[in-house]
């Protein structure tokens, strides 16, 4: 299953911040890209076991994009 994750820099925490937008509150983090991965996927299989309804949508396409301001 391929699900998108949003990895956002926070400078005060100093690390990125992981957020799946399909699965909401479902968040982790790390001061590494690789360990915010690695983290997110924790939460996800975690967040995915206690929900196991959301499986069956956890998987819709999202469409992430920038915009000038």
């Amino acid at each position: 299953m391929r699900i998108l994750v949003n990895l956002i820099y926070d400078p005060e925490y100093k690390g990125y911040v992981a957020d799946v937008p399909s699965l909401p509150g479902c968040m982790s983090q790390g001061k590494s890209v690789e360990k915010a991965i690695e983290n997110v996927k924790e939460a996800i299989a975690l967040y995915l076991e206690d929900n196991p309804k959301t499986r069956r949508t956890a998987a819709e396409p999202a469409l992430t994009t920038m915009v000038e301001v």
